[in-house]
């Protein structure tokens, strides 16, 4: 027995566990009609920004296959990158270990496009360095111009702390930026390989990479009540959040998520916060979801009509 291959999904579990016991402690003297109040209080103009914000970051995750495709020169046509993109990301966002089950969605569409094992392995790869190159270049600005955002988390001020974190992961990004310029010996790792990103390739990472994570703060940020701290703020508190449940291994970062989004915005009432936070999981979570299982019953169907035919 492997006892491995069990390890992370017990993680997992056991973080969303943990998660929502904190979750009902923090929120025990809240009941269901007053988080039902929070969410009818939100204005129509919130729900129609919060939801295009959700059309903008789905889209911007589909710039992360496309950038990886031209990464490794091949060609596929934009429309199925786009369905394939959204289908990755809306099921392994909701199944969690993304890198992991992201990698397995993409395999079995795009080799029937002719992309090999290789092919998808290294467009996994740079699919994963972008959001990686860009949570720290969004990270490392909040970090700079709002110190403070640390205070949330700790209780304490460590400004000067926050502030060469965030430096540090600017330089991270600028070190990058220029081992693409000086066009480095691929990364080799048996028979795999990993080429370092031209220019252009690093110039779309960083531009469409940062949309994402942008757009998907503002889902929650359109969705919160008066009062709350600033969208700058709020994408601080949301890389944060996002971050530990990625870490975590839970499946849609179920509670995890929460605890630590609540943790950070404290001084706000958590009834129009977890409300933001509900609004977020219906438009970048489950909506998604249920269109993305629509879409591999229709992909599985005509692949199942073909080999018929």
């Amino acid at each position: 027995m492997n006892w491995r291959r069990y390890l992370w999904p017990v993680i997992g579990i056991a973080a969303v566990i943990f998660s929502l016991l904190l979750l009902w402690h923090e929120l025990r003297g809240i009941s269901i009609d007053d988080v039902w109040d929070g969410i009818v209080a939100i204005p129509a103009r919130g729900w129609l920004l919060a939801a295009l914000s959700s059309v903008i970051a789905y889209a911007s995750l589909a710039g992360y296959d496309h950038i990886a495709l031209l990464h490794i020169g091949k060609k596929v046509s934009w429309l199925f990158v786009t369905f394939c993109s959204f289908t990755t990301y809306a099921l392994s966002h909701n199944i969690g270990g993304s890198v992991i089950s992201g990698a397995v969605i993409r395999y079995r569409a795009y080799g029937t496009r002719g992309l090999s094992g290789q092919d998808v392995g290294v467009l996994v790869a740079i699919c994963w360095i972008t959001f990686v190159l860009s949570s720290l270049l969004v990270g490392g600005l909040v970090l700079v111009f709002e110190p403070e955002i640390i205070d949330r988390f700790s209780g304490a001020p460590h400004h000067g702390l926050a502030i060469a974190a965030g430096l540090a992961m600017l330089i991270l990004v600028g070190a990058y930026v220029f081992g693409s310029w000086l066009h480095l010996k691929p990364l080799k790792i048996g028979s795999f390989q990993l080429h370092y990103p031209a220019l252009p390739i690093v110039a779309r990472q960083l531009l469409i990479g940062p949309i994402e994570l942008l757009a998907a703060a503002a889902i929650i940020f359109f969705a919160l009540p008066a009062g709350n701290p600033g969208y700058f703020v709020i994408v601080g508190v949301f890389l944060v959040s996002f971050s530990v449940a990625q870490i975590s291994h839970a499946p849609g970062g179920l509670g995890v998520f929460e605890v630590v989004f609540l943790a950070g915005l404290s001084h706000m009432d958590p009834v129009g916060v977890l409300a933001a936070l509900l609004v977020f999981r219906l438009f970048y979570l489950i909506i998604p979801l249920m269109i993305a299982l629509c879409v591999v019953l229709f992909f599985e169907h005509s692949q199942y009509s073909r080999t018929e035919n």
